[in-house]
């Protein structure tokens, strides 16, 4: 209701009592900007059909109503069609879920722990595949777990030598264990061993289906508030998974390079035009590669804000991106491939697209993919840090240390708003120097 206080939405998520060190939270929940489950639900048709070029402008401006958020971002993150019927996404949804389960029995067949309530953080074999014999690791990993780990290995040995991807995937399930607990700890939620499982299984069973990619740090940082707003397991991977579109590339490396470097390059690219006496500091300062912000362009802004305002953060960039095409971008199944060739010849609705992405569309065909948007809230950050950098920095630590105080003292609407700015300045010059 117009005029009504804004709600704080601290409660939604809340923060354990004795962790006082957390960044203050400054999302709000606003009458008539954010999103609510009365406007989401006027967005549909009686069939299901979404309208959600109804709902784009308010996200940009106030972000999504805790309760039906999780929702709200199956359709952002291109989990669905918004073209679709209910029952369309109920045969979706269902698809997906025996899908997920048949991965995760696949898993539990390897290694019984997926799936049992428990998780491992300490490793199972070694490198060349062998069951692990300290007795001190052994100890750990089988602590709370019903059945010797070992045994469970050397069960899995009996058939012969392990093959390459499955002694890898095992050799990542430790390291993801360690990661989980160390995850939004700060939150009631993950006090609960089943809540660390969910996550565990989840991450464990992309490991396995991502041969490429497999498992990294930081890949906990962006599954966990899918875990936290679906409660069905099987759609918390599936969101997770469509975020992992967008972002496996940062996470994929390879003998000689990172694959965040192009993303770092790009964020060097875009300062160069924007702010070049800063991207010459930075690189007398032997930062041109732009390290100090790989966290940021990784975790997408997870340790610079509170829990709950990086979702507020991510989902304003998701909406501000929102492409119409992402589900049949994203959809492998025969049936979504001829439907998706049906809707090749179709110039796609405007009014259907976020804001940053309708920028790209007036901007003309490039032969690159446009960039990201994380890519300008970064360099958003670094051009409003700008004078002080220039001031003060006098060498890569110096940097860092300033960056590093934004945590807390970030807005993030600010943010996207700098972000759109920066975007629209670079497009601009960009066209310029293609003249």
């Amino acid at each position: 209701m117009w005029g009504a206080p804004a709600e704080p939405a601290d409660g939604y998520y809340e923060v354990r009592p004795e962790c006082t060190d957390v960044p203050k939270t400054k999302f709000k929940i606003k009458p008539g900007k954010t999103l609510s489950a009365r406007k989401w639900r006027a967005a549909f048709t009686p069939e299901g059909y979404l309208d959600i070029g109804k709902t784009l402008g308010r996200i940009q401006r106030g972000g999504i109503h805790p309760s039906i958020r999780g929702e709200v971002w199956e359709f952002l993150l291109g989990c669905y069609d918004p073209k679709s019927s209910f029952d369309e996404r109920d045969q979706t949804r269902e698809r997906r879920r025996v899908q997920y389960a048949q991965w995760k029995e696949g898993c539990r067949e390897i290694f019984p722990v997926v799936g049992s309530g428990k998780f491992i953080t300490a490793p199972v074999i070694t490198d060349d595949g062998q069951p692990i014999q300290d007795p001190i690791v052994l100890q750990e990993t089988n602590s709370g777990i019903h059945g010797s780990i070992s045994h469970m290995v050397k069960k899995l040995l009996s058939n012969g030598a392990l093959d390459k991807k499955v002694i890898q995937w095992l050799l990542t399930l430790h390291q993801i264990g360690l990661d989980v607990v160390r995850t939004d700890r700060t939150l009631v939620f993950y006090e609960k061993q089943e809540h660390l499982s969910k996550l565990w299984d989840i991450l464990a069973v992309y490991a396995w289906i991502d041969e490429d990619v497999g498992y990294c740090q930081g890949m906990s940082d962006l599954c966990s508030p899918m875990i936290m707003l679906l409660n069905d397991e099987a759609d918390a991977f599936w969101c997770f998974e469509r975020l992992m579109r967008r972002l496996r590339g940062n996470f994929r490396c390879t003998e000689s390079s990172v694959g965040v470097e192009e993303q770092l390059g790009n964020l060097a690219a875009v300062t160069q035009v924007i702010d070049p006496k800063l991207h010459q500091h930075l690189e007398t300062l032997g930062g041109g590669d732009y390290l100090f912000a790989v966290r940021m362009l990784m975790v997408l802004f997870r340790r610079e804000f509170s829990f709950c305002d990086s979702l507020y953060l991510w989902e304003m960039m998701w909406a501000l991106e929102y492409d119409p095409d992402l589900f049949h971008m994203y959809e492998e199944s025969e049936s979504a491939d001829e439907k998706a060739e049906g809707s090749k010849g179709k110039a796609k609705s405007f009014r259907q697209c976020g804001k940053f992405e309708r920028e790209n569309m007036r901007n003309g065909k490039s032969s690159e993919a446009p960039l990201p948007i994380s890519v300008f809230l970064v360099a958003s950050v670094l051009k409003d840090k700008s004078s002080k950098l220039l001031q003060e920095a006098r060498g890569l630590d110096d940097v860092v240390k300033i960056l590093n105080d934004i945590t807390g003292n970030l807005d993030a609407k600010k943010a996207c708003t700098g972000a759109m700015k920066l975007h629209k300045k670079y497009l601009k010059k960009e066209k310029e120097a293609r003249k």
